[in-house]
């Protein structure tokens, strides 16, 4: 470490105002401070709070948290491959996750060279430190969408998302909605033959440097809840709670998610009031929608397939678009649930309802904390004027 911390000092002054390679300041500044922690004080003369933890650091924790479920949908995309192809039989574990691994690795280079790229750019131009809020959204985008989704598309809707959802608000801190989630809605409306479908969507069909098979054009690989969308029930519960069937890279496996759930609750990032009020409202309507016979999927089934738990444990939670008031977290969190299975049950033709659930409460967060806070000045108010 002392090393590279002798390399920083060194650069430092190439890169500041008036140095020779003084374009590449913010992109330095980046890689510094998520090496070390910063050494600048307040000179303000303000009260200031200081903590051990920074932003970088909270970020470094939630990617921490996301490692089973990338490295559980990496296996699971081999698994998918051989399975549909009738060899799995004959693969070996170094085969499948090496097959899922070179299929979802040109994804998150794609990813954080596209975003972050973008917002190196931005903050050199603007003058500002780097922001580290794409170094989660960069892997989580990822893991929300087909492995067939092609490199061109997924940069495409990146950039959209970066620059429409995150730069045009000020950066990371000031985003209304979920950058991740803002991507995976432009695939989805732009190109929703490539989001959506029962056969090619959901399996990586080619070899990858002599991994894998080429699969015939007849197979077929509905995810869960495209099949409850036809009306069909969930086959195999079991499957479906391990993670080994169709779907988006890390949103098949419960057990990864809850894994990554764990580390986030243990350490403070995520709002527990969010993650489980998220749980509750979806249980409570998925076992109302079972109950009445609308739908053949019951409480369990609603909350193990798809991405409910993937959304509620990592998207939902994001401190930055959520509701940030402690009674606000609940309401937040229970409506995320509530729309989400609504938009399943209610909707055949999208039966994937968290991505515009978690979406839409982004848009009333602000409001929902709004009405809280102002709830308490009023009755401090009422207090205050009795005495």
């Amino acid at each position: 470490m002392k090393a590279l911390r002798k390399l920083f000092d060194n650069i430092k002054p190439m890169v500041e105002e008036g140095g020779k390679f003084h374009a590449f300041r913010s992109l330095v500044d980046g890689f510094e401070t998520f090496a070390f922690v910063p050494n600048q004080t307040s000179r303000t003369g303000s009260v200031n709070i200081h903590d051990a933890i920074d932003s970088k650091r909270i970020m470094s924790f939630v990617v921490i948290a996301l490692l089973p479920a990338l490295l559980f949908g990496m296996y699971n995309v081999g698994y998918q491959n051989y399975l549909a192809a009738g060899t799995l039989g004959d693969a070996s574990f170094c085969d499948i996750f090496g097959f899922g691994l070179l299929a979802v690795l040109p994804k998150i280079i794609v990813s954080y060279i596209v975003g972050l790229g973008i917002e190196f750019v931005v903050a050199q131009w603007k003058g500002e430190e780097i922001q580290e809020g794409f170094l989660v959204s960069g892997i989580i985008i990822p893991m929300i969408i087909p492995v067939n989704t092609p490199l061109w598309m997924l940069a495409l809707a990146v950039a959209f998302s970066v620059i429409f959802a995150k730069e045009i608000f000020g950066g990371t801190g000031m985003n209304i909605f979920n950058p991740a989630l803002v991507t995976r809605a432009f695939l989805f409306f732009s190109y929703p033959s490539v989001m959506t479908g029962d056969d090619n969507v959901w399996v990586a069909q080619h070899t990858i440097f002599g991994l894998g098979n080429d699969l015939p054009d007849t197979f077929t690989a509905a995810t869960p809840l495209g099949e409850a969308a036809l009306g069909n029930g969930l086959t195999d519960q079991w499957s479906a709670f391990i993670g080994l069937i169709p779907g988006s890279i890390g949103e098949t496996s419960v057990v990864a998610i809850a894994i990554g759930a764990v580390i986030l609750l243990w350490t403070g990032i995520a709002s527990w009031r969010t993650m489980g009020s998220v749980f509750v409202g979806g249980a409570l309507t998925a076992c109302l929608f079972h109950q009445t016979g609308v739908s053949p999927l019951s409480c369990v089934d609603q909350l193990v397939v798809g991405g409910f738990c993937f959304g509620a444990v990592f998207m939902a939670t994001d401190p930055v678009t959520s509701a940030r008031t402690s009674c606000g977290q609940y309401i937040y969190g229970f409506l995320i649930g509530v729309v989400a299975v609504l938009v399943r049950v209610l909707n055949p033709g999208f039966p994937e309802g968290m991505m515009l659930a978690i979406l839409l409460l982004n848009l009333f967060a602000p409001a929902i904390d709004y009405c809280f806070v102002q709830s308490n000045i009023n009755k401090r108010a009422r207090r205050a004027i009795k005495k």
